[in-house]
């Protein structure tokens, strides 16, 4: 029993750790947009130099799955708890190197080119956030409907990224010139949008660690 229980809150441990390493990840992205807004060098710098400790995280979650793995032979449950995490990390760790990325086009900039758009990609990126935010806590809690319900938010941000798109479309349109600028915003918001699939990857993890079963390529209609 007292193996058990100390099995238990290493655990514990293992998603405190996931959840400092989602926390941190979702910081950069919200750094690399504020570096977006103002213009700000150094703070971009300090967000690409900073992805480091993301990969750090990576790998110290990594060595901790493997030795919950080896310290004893764990039950069903526990295992796809433990494989889940090591597929999540994956998943977090490209959610720093995307905010890395933005933060990197960022410092090519200094000035608001397209304030109506820049609202929108900020809007963009809070959603973004937020099923990054809502996955984690899914799998935390072995929330199967938090994680069906961060999957339907996909779309919103997938609404976004194709109305921004278009926006951006219409810009080289009309001007020419702009085509350098529409270029970096276009990476940014496929950045963003490639965030809200990694989350929908962490979700499809926790359906696996939650009911054993691995969703299908097509995603279920959680409506019906």
């Amino acid at each position: 029993m007292a193996t058990r229980k100390l099995y238990d809150d290493e655990l514990k441990d293992l998603s405190s750790a996931l959840i400092r390493m989602g926390t941190t990840a979702i910081d950069a992205v919200t750094r690399s947009m504020q570096a977006l807004k103002t213009f700000d060098k150094a703070l971009a710098k300090e967000i690409i130099e900073d992805d480091a400790n993301i990969n750090a995280m990576e790998r110290d979650i990594e060595t901790m799955c493997l030795k919950l793995i080896l310290k004893q032979q764990p039950v069903a449950t526990d295992l796809r708890k433990i494989s889940t995490a090591i597929k999540m990390i994956t998943d977090i760790e490209r959610i720093g190197d995307a905010a890395s990325d933005i933060a990197e086009i960022s410092m090519y900039h200094d000035r608001v080119n397209f304030p109506d758009i820049q609202d929108e990609v900020l809007k963009m990126a809070e959603s973004a956030k937020e099923m990054v935010a809502s996955a984690i806590e899914a799998y935390v809690k072995g929330d199967l409907e938090l994680a069906k319900a961060t999957m339907i938010k996909d779309d919103v941000v997938d609404d976004y990224f194709l109305r921004i798109r278009h926006a951006l479309g219409s810009k080289i349109y009309n001007d020419t010139r702009d085509m350098e600028i529409v270029i970096d915003y276009l990476m940014i918001v496929k950045y963003l949008e490639r965030i809200g699939d990694h989350a929908v990857n962490i979700c499809e993890w926790v359906h696996y660690y939650v009911t054993g079963i691995h969703i299908n390529e097509e995603l279920p209609d959680f409506n019906s």
